[in-house]
């Protein structure tokens, strides 16, 4: 049986007609499926939608949660609850295509245990979210040396895949790239992002960048080694500016006192900077360890 997961965040527009859609492509080539929707805590009817979408379909089963955990959060719910022998991560917006489920479930069945999604085109967006997207991946990507320049959460995954997914204990699990980097027999299918028939993006800029910092710092220490990196930048400046000062001191060009200044703050910024890069890696392995909050809260299913 082939699951479907669909996170769901104040989609109550789109519900019926996703349920309509992915379920009528998977009935016409006879494939057993289920569509799991997960409610992010929606401020709209979305759950209110998705009972109904069970009551007309039983291939559709819902999960709510107590509140909005995020979509990650609702993608490993989904991975958590779903029955299938394989999955199908898809957005609630038919932004990815659903046509592709079909050739990613053949492809499963030719033995590929994960099929990505590549984006061939991001649709519609501006400039400045293109270069951000670009750098954000392109970091993720050096970091984990994994190309994720085109990738998405758009994919299929075998059951032995979801398995090894959710025995990861992290919190700020980041799928898109944990999926890539559990390994497996993989292959891609690419596909152009589509523009949203209803509704408006639930991504706020602001909702963006919260999402690349929370993923950035979940999936790589990097940022913690850039403050060591500039650290000893610092303490580079510093030498060199002390080397100039005592020149100048000793040529008679130098105001009194100011030498000692300038060599004694370039000094302790530097020590300081290197020693709160490594104070904070320290600190981030402790607090990841620590926590053991759950990644979700489900306070609801369909019946």
């Amino acid at each position: 049986m082939l699951s479907v997961i669909i996170p769901s965040f104040n989609e109550e527009q789109l519900i019926m007609k996703t349920a309509e859609v992915i379920s009528g492509l998977l009935k016409g080539q006879d494939i057993g499926h289920e569509l799991l929707f997960v409610n992010d805590g929606s401020s709209d009817k979305t759950w209110e939608e998705i009972q109904k979408a069970r009551e007309k379909n039983e291939s559709v089963r819902g999960i709510s949660f107590s509140r909005n955990f995020g979509k990650e959060a609702a993608i490993f719910a989904g991975l958590g609850e779903c029955k299938g022998d394989c999955a199908v991560v898809i957005d609630c917006d038919l932004q990815h295509p659903p046509e592709k489920i079909l050739e990613m479930y053949a492809l499963w069945q030719e033995g590929y245990e994960i099929v990505e999604g590549v984006k061939n085109s991001r649709g519609k967006e501006s400039g400045a979210h293109k270069f951000a997207a670009k750098a954000f991946y392109n970091l993720i990507s050096n970091a984990a040396g994994i190309d994720m320049e085109n990738a998405s959460d758009f994919k299929l995954l075998d059951r032995k895949a979801i398995n090894a997914l959710l025995n990861m204990t992290e919190k700020d699990a980041f799928f898109r790239a944990l999926s890539s980097w559990v390994g497996f027999k993989s292959t891609q299918v690419t596909y152009d992002v589509r523009e949203r028939e209803i509704g408006q993006t639930k991504w706020s800029t602001k909702a963006l960048i919260r999402y690349a910092v929370t993923n950035i710092t979940s999936f790589t220490s990097l940022p913690l080694q850039i403050v060591t990196f500039l650290g000893v930048v610092m303490f580079i400046f510093s030498l060199v500016m002390g080397i100039d000062a005592l020149v100048n001191y000793f040529c008679g060009r130098a105001v009194e006192g100011f030498t000692t200044v300038i060599i004694l703050q370039c000094f302790t910024g530097s020590v300081l900077m290197i020693s709160l890069g490594i104070i904070g890696y320290y600190i981030s392995k402790i607090y990841a360890g620590i926590q053991d909050r759950p990644r979700y809260i489900i306070s609801e299913r369909t019946k």
